[in-house]
C-alpha cells in the first residue's frame, strides 16, 4: 500500500499550499483528494480513507496497513454501513458528498428517509500550541429525517486494536479507566516497547488508544469485531459484558472498542452524537537517551486531562 502512503503525503501538501484568501468569488474548485484524512494528528496517529467512498475499503494508517474504524447506522431495524468495508453483507448507505477542510473532513449520506452527516474534526489550531499538540480527533454524527416521517435510529462505532500495534500479531490488552462524565475504553500493546524501533514502515506499539463518549444514551463494549457488529445488527445495541480473553493478538478475532448510541425517534430536526479518539503515547522522543514527554504533557497532564479538557 505504498501508493496510499504517497497520496496521504500529497494531500497534506496540497492542503498546506492551497490558497485560503484572495481567490475570485466565482471560482468553484472542489478538492478531490487521492486519500482522505480522517485522523491526522501526527505520523503515528494518522488514519486515512484511500477509496472513493468511505465504505469501499478499510480505513488505513498512512503506511497502508489497515487501522480499522467502523461505523454503522440502524434505521427502522435495518442496518447500513457508513464507514469501513465490513461486515461485507451489510449494505452501504449511499454517500452523497465529501468535503475536506483544514480541520474537518465531512461525509454526507442519505437513504431510507434519513440523512447522516459524519464529521471528523481535529482542532489543530496553530495559534494555540496546547490545542495543536493534542492527539485527539472528534467523530461527530448529525442525523435527520428527509421524508417528514419519524425514524428509529441507532449508531455504531468501533476502533480496532490494530491502532495500538505495529503488526497485527502483537498482543493487546484493554481496560475501562474511570473518568468523570465519560465512558472510556483504553487499548494498548501488552509489551509496551517504548521508542524501541526505528525506520519508515512502522506503526506505534506503545502508549494507549482511548475511545471516549458521554454515557448519555450510549453504551460501550470490548469484544471481537464480529460479535459487536452482529449484536448491533440484531438489536441496535452491544454485548452486555466485555470480552475478557486477553492478552491476545490484534488479529485474533480482532478486538475492538465499540460504542452504540440510541438516537430515539429522529425527525426533521437533526440529532447529534459525538465521541473522541485519542492516543496517549506517554513518551514521544528519545533525546540522546532521555525519553521526553509529548508537548501537551509537559506540565504533568494525563490522559484524563486530554479527554476532559
Amino acid at each position: 500500500m505504498r501508493t496510499c502512503s504517497l497520496t496521504c503525503l500529497a494531500v497534506l501538501l496540497a492542503l498546506a499550499i492551497a490558497p485560503v484568501g484572495g481567490a475570485p468569488r466565482d471560482m468553484n474548485v472542489t478538492l478531490r483528494p487521492p486519500a482522505v484524512p480522517l485522523v491526522a494528528c501526527d505520523p503515528y496517529f494518522s488514519i486515512w480513507s484511500c477509496a472513493d467512498k468511505l465504505t469501499d475499503d478499510a480505513t488505513r494508517h498512512w503506511t497502508g496497513r489497515p487501522h480499522r474504524l467502523t461505523s454503522l447506522v440502524r434505521i427502522d431495524g435495518k442496518t447500513y454501513r457508513i464507514m469501513g468495508d465490513t461486515p461485507a453483507d451489510v449494505a452501504a448507505l449511499e454517500q452523497k458528498s465529501l468535503q475536506v477542510l483544514p480541520t474537518r473532513t465531512i461525509y454526507e449520506f442519505e437513504e431510507a428517509g434519513v440523512h447522516v452527516t459524519l464529521t471528523f474534526m481535529t482542532p489543530a489550531l496553530p495559534e494555540d500550541l496546547d490545542i495543536l499538540s493534542r492527539p485527539l480527533t472528534y467523530v461527530i454524527w448529525d442525523v435527520r429525517a428527509t421524508d417528514g416521517k419519524e425514524h428509529d435510529v441507532h449508531l455504531y462505532f468501533s476502533s480496532s486494536a490494530e491502532l495500538a500495534v505495529n503488526v497485527p500479531e502483537q498482543k493487546v490488552v484493554w481496560s475501562r479507566p474511570n473518568m468523570d462524565k465519560l465512558l472510556v475504553v483504553r487499548m494498548g500493546s501488552e509489551e509496551q516497547p517504548v521508542l524501541q524501533k526505528r525506520g519508515d514502515d512502522l506503526r506505534i506499539d506503545w502508549g494507549y488508544l482511548y475511545t471516549a463518549a458521554s454515557p448519555e444514551n450510549a453504551i460501550a463494549s470490548v469484544g471481537s469485531h464480529a460479535a459487536c457488529t452482529q449484536a448491533f445488527r440484531e438489536k441496535g445495541w452491544l454485548p452486555r459484558t466485555d470480552d475478557v480473553r486477553m492478552p491476545r493478538a490484534a488479529n485474533d478475532e480482532m478486538p475492538v472498542a465499540a460504542f452504540a448510541f440510541d438516537l430515539g425517534g429522529v425527525r426533521r430536526r437533526a440529532v447529534s452524537r459525538h465521541l473522541m479518539l485519542a492516543y496517549d503515547d506517554e513518551y514521544s522522543i528519545n533525546y540522546f537517551g532521555q525519553k521526553l514527554r509529548p508537548y501537551w504533557r509537559r506540565n504533568g497532564a494525563e490522559a484524563s486531562d486530554l479527554l476532559e479538557a
